[in-house]
This record gives structure tokens, sequence and C-alpha cells, in this order.
């Protein structure tokens, strides 16, 4: 599920990005997108690629890690994010939902610690 209104731009200095063609609710379900789940030895190979800053650790355990499809890959971060999203193990999904109303035109983003308004540094932020 992929609400019509999305669609993705560059944005400066960020290069692609989500952003919204309609002003969104606050608590509104943008996106339900599906994963592909694998071991987490497969991490150690994707990190020593261009995936690696695309994937999710994966489980209850984080024993796993996926790649999410649809525009997940694509939101970019920010510690005072718009939006959040939920993992859901079991249907093997990324749920991705607003935390404020979100004007027309304006990028959506998520925070890359899981939680919404987390302000631990992400690993690209880390000195």
């Amino acid at each position: 599920m992929l609400k019509a209104y999305l669609f993705v731009a560059l944005a400066q200095g960020k290069g692609r990005a989500v952003f919204t063609r309609e002003r969104i609710p606050a608590n509104t379900v943008i996106e339900i997108a599906p994963v592909i789940t694998m071991p987490k030895a497969d991490r150690e190979l994707l990190d020593k690629t261009l995936l690696h800053d695309y994937i999710f650790e994966w489980g209850k355990e984080k024993d796993k890690c996926c790649m999410a499809l649809g525009l997940i890959p694509i939101y970019n971060h920010s510690y005072e994010s718009n939006c959040e999203y939920f993992m859901d193990f079991e249907d093997d999904t990324i749920m991705v939902k607003t935390v404020r109303v979100i004007e027309n035109g304006e990028e959506l983003t998520i925070n890359y610690n899981g939680d919404w308004n987390d302000s631990k540094e992400v690993w690209f932020d880390v000195k």
C-alpha cells in the first residue's frame, strides 16, 4: 500500500527524497511495504556494498537483516522526523505513518534510529 500523492524528487544536498503532493493529516499510514529478509550472515557481505546504507536489522532478536521495497529506502533521516516506521516481523512489512500534519510539497522523513524523536547519533553522524 502506497499513497498516490507521494513522489520522489531531489532534495537540496540530500539526493533523492520522498515528498507529498497533498496535505497529510497526523497519524496517517502512508505506506506499507514488503521486505526481503536475509540471514544476519548476509549483512557482512551487504556491508561491503552500497546496500549497506539501505538495509535494516530485522527480527525480534535482530538476528536477521532485510531490504525494504517500495519507497522505504528513499526516506531521508531526520532527528526530528515527521514520520515514523513500524516493523512487522510476522508479515515481513514496514509501515510508515505521519507523526504530525505534513504540508503539500514537504519532504517526508524518518528517524533511522527507529523512534521518530530519538536523538542518538546515527552511523553517518558519529564522529
